[in-house]
């Protein structure tokens, strides 16, 4: 690898995480920790603020107002990124409409004429599904969620409930999960000792705390979503046993529509939820395999109500 393609490998792998230590760097060029030091001074002296602490626990860090390289992108990668700015100026996060509308028009200027016809041809011919009106989320309070999440940071919060009443969290966020229509903080509460999920959209005034923290056991933040959003706010909950893998109905049943637990490796359970009977027999005339529904015994009624009519007709 020659110096300058070494220098842009070590710009990206700063970029990557908050701090490596020279070693590392050095294994991960193939060179020696001195030729991470003398490339270190050269990154320096073309403006990257690099930082460096010696000893155990030391490291290089790239400080803030970092440069990034100018961009090299394949024809691709271009149109890819070209499609989402355009998806991005129907987020709803604020403000990221008008800097994906900036950042396309910069975008588009450097293309070349035929990566531009591609683009356009894209553009010209989608049409996104209107979804009626979805929270809009401060990208302000993203971002700080966001940092947290990066630098194992703890957080401060305003949280608004449903009802209306508002409260002072402190958490430990572990992740930051987007269902398509709502964003969710995964979090350990630290006055509750427990995890929660938090809606982005109902959190006002975050404040990272400087105290850091350790996951032992983390929970997969999806499925607690998924539990959360998709199970526990519902009046009824159907639980069917499935005979097919845990991994073969999750690609018919998504995390935002249902939760599937492995039994065993030809065997799951699914559960869905909601405030009455009509959706969970569509649920559950959706899946393809043998199954039996445990609970709730209304729902066992209701889906043979159901098969009667599709018979008689």
């Amino acid at each position: 690898m020659d110096t300058a393609a070494r220098l842009l490998r070590l710009l990206s792998l700063l970029h990557s995480r908050p701090q490596w230590d020279g070693a590392e760097l050095a294994a991960r060029l193939d060179v020696t920790p001195r030729t991470v030091r003398r490339d270190v001074t050269r990154l320096r002296s073309l403006g990257y603020p690099i930082d460096a602490e010696a000893g155990i626990g030391g490291g290089y860090r790239l400080g803030p107002g970092g440069r990034l390289p100018p961009l090299l992108l394949e024809d691709e990668e271009a149109v890819a990124i070209a499609v989402g700015l355009r998806v991005a100026t129907t987020t709803t996060v604020s403000g990221v409409e008008e800097a994906a509308i900036s950042a396309l028009a910069k975008l588009h200027q450097v293309l070349p004429t035929r990566l531009q016809e591609q683009v356009a041809a894209i553009g010209a011919h989608t049409t996104q599904l209107p979804q009626g009106e979805l929270p809009q989320v401060d990208g302000e309070v993203l971002v700080t969620l966001a940092a947290g999440c990066r630098h194992v940071e703890g957080i401060r919060f305003r949280y608004r409930t449903h009802d209306g009443s508002e409260s002072e969290r402190s958490v430990e966020p572990l992740q930051i999960v987007h269902t398509g229509r709502r964003w969710y903080l995964v979090a350990r509460d630290r006055d509750r000792q427990a995890w929660r999920t938090f809606r982005v959209d109902r959190i006002s005034e975050p404040v990272l705390t400087g105290s850091r923290y350790r996951f032992e056991d983390p929970p997969d933040p999806v499925a607690l979503v998924a539990e959360g959003t998709g199970v526990a706010p519902w009046d009824i909950v159907a639980r069917v046993r499935v005979q097919a893998d845990a991994a073969t109905v999750s690609r018919l049943i998504p995390p935002s529509q249902g939760v599937v637990d492995p039994i065993d490796a030809t065997t799951c359970e699914v559960r869905f939820a909601a405030n009455d009977l009509g959706p969970l027999v569509s649920g559950v005339i959706r899946l393809y395999w043998p199954f039996e529904i445990l609970e709730p015994p209304e729902l066992r009624t209701a889906v043979h109500e159901h098969a009667r009519r599709l018979l008689n007709a």
